[in-house]
């Protein structure tokens, strides 16, 4: 992720307990102060006065979701009465979560009456989330000791689905030419994409990207080749002009998603290649996209640029792959694609190389194009399937990338990807699910962070 999420604790209490235990708001508001401070390695948590009254918990809300904020926690400072909200939450874009916590873990015999009103706001809670279930408000709910790590792991999931899910509500994602033909599982329903997730497909003249070459300067080609000369393996097989040529289309599809407010994009190799304008395809450009947070896929795949971009905000580094091949001996899939690849998942104990590399498609001259393996270790893959109208389903499989063998021929990114189910058992059931051939993959197990993420966007989740 590229920053913390910005979450508002909505603290509930009610105005009864104001004379029999004076001084109670103050006190109550510390105590959502001190939640906020706990869980600042978590996000950016900003609380509300405490909301005694409908009108105070809508003037709360209007300031939260005017304030760009990534969700919203709501927490029950005392007992508070569900119809004051019921609404307002009802209503709310923002994520929400009911956080079921109280002051301290413990009942103990010093407890007296002024004890039990700091600590009632269970049945709060419930009140509450009764109402939005009432309502057909989808939400998430975390019981705990507010002091605890496992209380921090919770939140820190859910904010983190809340951020990818705000952010993908406003995606746009760009669309260079056309899709692949006859691609089936990469066919979507934009305008029924659009009104369940959010995200938002346009497509984009490969025209406007090649007069956005003409006017990349020779400043921004030198500071682009001098970045790879520092960070990168250079094939000395490579000319001036073919990397020049690839810093100048990397430049211009930059430019363009950055003025178009683009957050994805995606490219078919034979939009660009029948155009007769381009000498090569952005293989390298794409990777390197990737590496500064832009979801990506490749043969007018919305879908999976879809999941790239949200992978970048819900875990972070997000890789564009897709099964190659299947090892029985290794019990594993040669993971790969045509060229594109998120350097930023490469093995740390070797240098990633930017080479010389034949390519047949796309009939252009050969495009230069970074070559790693993955970083072994755990990893996860995620993949987005459309089914009928407005329903969307997310295939998950957690495993790990093998310290795998080399493979001299494969110039591109690749890697060995092991299911924890095992070959045989995962990919019969990805294809059951309905998954399709391209993939999100993220370093480590994610598949309960995909699992919130889907929870809170209505998508059937489905691990294999």
């Amino acid at each position: 992720m590229t920053s913390k999420p910005r979450i508002g604790i909505l603290g509930i209490m009610q105005d009864l307990y104001d004379d029999m235990i004076p001084g109670i708001a103050q006190r109550q508001e510390g105590y959502a102060a001190e939640l906020a401070a706990h869980l600042a390695d978590v996000g950016e948590f900003i609380p509300s006065k405490p909301v005694k009254y409908r009108a105070d918990a809508e003037r709360e809300m209007r300031e939260f979701e005017a304030g760009g904020l990534d969700g919203v926690m709501v927490v029950m400072l005392t007992y508070g009465p569900a119809m004051r909200v019921a609404r307002l939450l009802a209503e709310s874009r923002l994520p929400i979560l009911l956080a079921n916590i109280q002051p301290e873990p413990n009942v103990t015999p010093a407890w007296d009456m002024a004890d039990m009103t700091y600590n009632q706001g269970v049945h709060g809670a419930q009140d509450t989330a009764n109402a939005m279930v009432r309502a057909g408000r989808r939400f998430a709910v975390i019981t705990d000791d507010w002091r605890s790590e496992s209380f921090a792991a919770g939140v820190s999931r859910w904010a983190r689905a809340a951020a990818a899910l705000t952010a993908w509500r406003s995606l746009r994602v760009a669309i260079f030419g056309y899709a692949m033909n006859d691609m089936g599982d990469i066919r979507v329903d934009e305008s029924a994409l659009i009104r369940s997730l959010g995200p938002e497909i346009l497509a984009v003249a490969q025209g406007d990207l090649y007069r956005g070459m003409q006017v990349v300067t020779d400043q921004q080609i030198t500071e682009v080749m001098a970045f790879e000369d520092e960070r990168f393996e250079i094939d000395p097989r490579l000319s001036g002009e073919e990397r020049t040529d690839h810093a100048r289309m990397q430049i211009a599809i930059e430019r363009l998603l950055e003025d178009g407010g683009y957050g994805a994009y995606t490219a078919h190799f034979d939009a660009i290649g029948e155009d007769g304008r381009f000498s090569r395809l952005p293989l390298a450009a794409a990777s390197s996209l990737m590496a500064k947070g832009y979801g990506y896929a490749a043969e007018g795949d919305v879908l999976t640029a879809c999941m790239v971009a949200a992978g970048h905000t819900l875990i972070g580094d997000a890789h564009f792959t897709e099964m190659y091949a299947m090892d029985f001996a290794s019990d594993s899939i040669l993971m790969s694609h045509m060229g594109e690849g998120n350097w930023k998942i490469a093995r740390s104990d070797r240098r990633v190389k930017l080479v010389k590399r034949p390519l047949g498609i796309g009939r252009l001259s050969d495009p230069p194009t970074f070559l790693f393996q993955y970083q072994p270790g755990p990893a996860t893959l995620a993949t987005l399937v459309s089914l009928e109208g407005t329903r969307f389903r997310m295939v998950v499989a957690e495993g790990e990338n093998l310290d795998s063998q080399e493979l001299p021929a494969l110039e591109m990114p690749y890697g060995q990807f092991r299911p924890a189910s095992g070959v045989r058992d995962c990919l019969t059931g990805w294809m059951k699910a309905g998954g399709p051939h391209h993939e999100v993959m993220n370093l480590g197990h994610h598949a309960a962070d995909w699992q919130a993420f889907c929870e809170l966007a209505g998508i059937e989740f489905a691990q294999v």
